[in-house]
């Protein structure tokens, strides 16, 4: 009588690279036992699939490997019956996740065996055992990472170096950190600098100009890293590390070092030093709304645009003015002065969408090719993380990647920075091909956005021409007047009030303040949803909303009224 055939994949996983090089490894150890176990069910139907699934330096305290996201998707495409591991910390060793795994192979009706446990998860009794023993692995996991915190702590404490990446200035001899005289008198002079200068940029100018370099490193497979100009980061970390005092640093503690020291008499000045300008920062490019453009944004006379802010009613307004050259007041019908969060939304929004658009890069970055694909793939993720980061990271994005943006009449010119960008994209690596052949080329490429400038009293108004980019700028004050009609019009519907005098008194408004909001509870959904999404047209305001008399009711008539046509 023959049997269902039951089509069986092997999964397998080792956590370190040690050994992998081999001929026969710990993955094929595993494989060769569970091809036996299989090969022995063979009169229960059991067939090995020859799709690998081999998962080699990865942590079992993660779901993120590739095989094993590969297995889960063969699973859902119904290509496996049984899973076959050796054992079941080779699956996971997460409590959490096995749970997870678990249900997704019972909502695709697949079985999971464990060759040297004798478990099955077809039974309630193996869950029960399996979700033990998983218990107990996780404690084990756990238990381990806090012996060898607690080790690195306590050998911190006694002033021992634990390893990572080599400071500037020394060098590593018998896991000892051992001082590299030339590369040390580097690292003096940055503190030299910074004590003359109180300024990082300015001490990464000087550097530049000295022709200062990081640390040069270079791997176990050869490959050569670092030797490159500093960045401002670079600065700043290296200013603040203990080490160069002749400390180790561990969670805000620091404690005497068995190395010596690089710097003894300048620390503590430039450690105040810090100290002060960190207070500047936080009161300016820290803020809750930093000025993400300052020392970057120029009128189309090439004076700097300076950041302000006015504040009304309790709100406060941030604005980019120009200081002409001539003296005059910012606000003097010659300068300009335009709304912070519109030209900032219209910079990143422009260079977001200038990072998706594969025939501008590939211009810019002078690639082609598969290696143009791949940095696509890659400007397209950075481009979304752009987006949705914090102010903090945009602005340092923004520094690192953009040398100027000039306002004209009818465009926004964004200067960009060719090789950081294709830098950025290689994830730092100078040593990169793509970064090599970007700097053959021109070293900035410029951007420009068509734009339409409206002056309004002082103030300037900036609109995006070019739809696909112009940003989405949601209005409080206009979605604030939507959400207060649609919930006057619910309560007049719901019986709730019986007219506009009603709402009237129960709000404490004028009659007639009621009259003109009320009808936009009565806008189409596409309207409304564009106002919520900030795609509303650059002419439409709550004040405009208000004024319109007789609103029409017809959803059409509303779309041709209010420019949604």
């Amino acid at each position: 009588m023959s049997r269902h055939r039951l089509r069986c994949a092997i999964y397998t996983r080792k956590s370190t690279e040690d050994g992998l090089e081999q001929d026969f490894n710990s993955l094929d150890a595993q494989r060769e036992a569970c091809e036996a176990y299989i090969a022995s069910q063979a009169g229960e139907g059991w067939h090995l699939i020859r799709t690998r699934y081999d998962d080699g330096a990865y942590s079992g305290g993660t779901m993120d490997r590739p095989a094993l996201r590969r297995l889960l998707a063969d699973i859902q495409a119904g290509k496996v019956d049984t899973v076959v591991v050796y054992k079941v910390d080779r699956l996971t060793r997460s409590l959490a996740d096995f749970a997870r795994i678990v249900e997704h192979f019972d909502a695709n009706d697949v079985s999971f065996v464990s060759i040297t446990q004798a478990f099955n998860t077809t039974t309630s009794m193996g869950r029960l055992t399996l979700n033990m023993l998983l218990s107990f692995a996780q404690f084990e996991r756990e238990v381990t990472g806090e012996r060898i915190r607690d080790k690195i702590a306590a050998s911190k404490r006694k002033g021992m170096w634990m390893g990572g990446v080599v400071p500037l200035g020394y060098d590593v001899i018998d896991r000892k950190l051992i001082i590299n005289e030339t590369e040390a008198e580097t690292v003096r002079m940055l503190f030299r600098l910074y004590l003359q200068h109180a300024n990082v940029r300015l001490v990464k100018e000087e550097a530049d100009r000295r022709g200062l370099r990081t640390k040069l490193r270079k791997s176990n497979s050869g490959r050569r890293k670092g030797g490159e100009p500093f960045t401002r980061g670079h600065i700043y970390k290296l200013l603040a590390n203990p080490i160069y005092v002749g400390e180790i640093g561990h969670k805000g503690e620091r404690h005497a070092g068995e190395h010596e020291a690089i710097i003894t008499k300048t620390w503590d000045a430039v450690q105040e030093q810090l100290g002060r300008n960190a207070v500047v920062r936080h009161r300016n490019s820290n803020a809750k709304s930093p000025s993400l453009l300052a020392g970057i944004l120029f009128d189309e006379d090439g004076n700097r645009m300076a950041p302000s802010h006015a504040s009304k009613a309790g709100r406060r307004y941030r604005y980019y003015v120009s200081r002409p050259a001539t003296g005059k007041s910012p606000d003097a019908d010659t300068g300009w002065r335009l709304p912070a969060p519109m030209i900032e939304a219209a910079v990143l929004n422009g260079i977001c969408s200038f990072l998706g658009d594969g025939l501008r890069l590939s211009e810019a970055l002078h690639l082609a090719g598969r290696r143009m694909k791949l940095k696509l793939s890659e400007a397209s993720r950075l481009g979304n993380r752009i987006l949705e980061a914090g102010p903090a990271d945009q602005r340092s994005f923004l520094l690192d990647m953009v040398d100027r943006i000039e306002i004209g009449q009818d465009r926004v010119s964004i200067v960009l920075h060719t090789q950081r960008m294709c830098k950025i994209l290689s994830h730092g690596d100078t040593d990169n091909a793509d970064v090599k052949t970007a700097a053959q080329g021109e070293h900035k490429f410029k951007l420009d956005l068509p734009v339409r400038l409206r002056r309004r009293g002082v103030e300037m108004k900036l609109v995006i021409t070019d739809e696909r980019q112009r940003p989405p700028v949601p209005d409080p004050h206009l979605i604030a007047a939507v959400a207060q009609g649609r919930y006057w019009f619910t309560q007049i519907r719901g019986g709730e009030v019986q007219s506009v005098r009603d709402l009237a008194e129960n709000h404490g408004v004028n009659q007639g303040d009621v009259s003109r909001i009320l009808p936009l509870g009565l806008l189409a959904p596409d309207i409304v949803e564009a106002i919520l999404a900030g795609r509303q047209p650059i002419e439409m305001t709550a004040s405009r909303l208000k004024r319109i008399r007789d609103l029409p009711v017809l959803w059409a008539e509303q779309r041709r009224v209010l420019g949604f046509a």
